[in-house]
């Protein structure tokens, strides 16, 4: 999968099995906003791509927190 590296400005490309997904949910006045990223690391840097609910239920990367 191709991820955009920030540090170098560049793209990278990751391998589906060094990808994890994670769901980030913060607290806002009118409720709870929920982000769904999958989440890489590549030469120490990490790496976030945010997608659609669809994509990160869609995706067979194990989830954490």
């Amino acid at each position: 999968m191709n991820f955009y590296n920030l540090k170098t400005r560049s793209h990278v490309d990751i391998a589906d099995t060094d990808i994890k997904k994670k769901r980030m949910i913060r607290k806002t006045k009118s409720g709870e906003q929920v982000r769904y990223a999958l989440v890489a690391e590549y030469e120490g840097t990490p790496l976030y791509k945010f997608v659609s609910e669809k994509d990160f239920t869609a995706s067979n990367a194990k989830e954490i927190e």
